[in-house]
């Protein structure tokens, strides 16, 4: 009696957010959620909601369902980006028995997944300080990675001069689009092979280097990119 009671008290809304859902709704979100953080990375906070909808492949009412207006989907966006990166470094802290292994599995990783791009770039429009849910997945976030980062340096293979704001600040760095002629895939490879080179230099003194990934592109390479539009933006190409 004492639940249903309570059920009846609940407002609705509240119901509907904290009832699990069902697979498609489930997956229309996702997708959603995916398509919101292309496009604010883009077009920042005032994003074409129409626009995040026709990437998720959703009608913008499906969009309206889940999330009742601008506000709600992105800070829906920014508490997502902050789970994800506190998970990133737990399964990187389980997938690798080197802990600086585990912290180089975690900096791809929060790359590939783009949280450090799309944070800064709703942070003028979501608070990270007042809300209750955000905080914790911030505390928990970084929790993860000071544990990742004082494990390699209690081990000797972390420089012990590299501070917690180095590695997010860094991960918010190289997040960032390079402006100019780059496809999305050219900037992602380039940030993971430069992520490469500064892991290298994190290294403490006398640790092999680790191979470097990636394009390694010349001047003249540069020189090239700049003369010619990004790979599907040529005239007569699919689009």
């Amino acid at each position: 009696m004492a639940e249903a009671r309570a059920a009846m008290e609940t407002p609705a809304g509240t119901r509907a957010a904290t009832r699990p859902l069902r697979a498609d709704a489930r997956q229309n979100r996702d997708r959603i959620m995916a398509a919101a953080r292309e496009v604010f990375i883009e077009q920042g906070p005032g994003a074409p909601l129409e626009e995040i909808s026709r990437r998720a492949g959703t009608g913008i009412a499906t969009l309206y369902r889940r999330f009742p207006d601008r506000h709600a989907l992105m800070r829906a966006v920014v508490k997502d980006a902050l789970e994800r990166t506190a998970q990133a470094a737990r399964d990187a802290a389980a997938a690798e028995a080197d802990p600086f292994a585990a912290l180089t599995r975690y900096m791809h990783q929060v790359l590939e997944i783009r949280v450090s791009a799309v944070v800064p770039a709703l942070m003028s429009e979501v608070s990270l300080d007042d809300d209750p849910d955000i905080l914790r997945a911030r505390h928990d976030g970084a929790e993860q990675i000071e544990s990742l980062i004082s494990a390699a340096q209690a081990a000797g293979t972390l420089r012990p001069d590299v501070a917690f704001g180095d590695i997010g600040l860094l991960l918010v760095r190289l997040s960032r689009p390079l402006p100019g002629p780059f496809s999305r895939e050219m900037n992602d490879r380039l940030s993971h092979r430069h992520l490469d080179l500064l892991i290298n230099g994190l290294r403490a003194d006398g640790q092999a280097a680790a191979p470097v990934a990636g394009p390694a592109l010349s001047l003249g390479d540069l020189h090239a990119l700049r003369r010619e539009p990004p790979a599907g933006t040529r005239p007569g190409s699919a689009g």
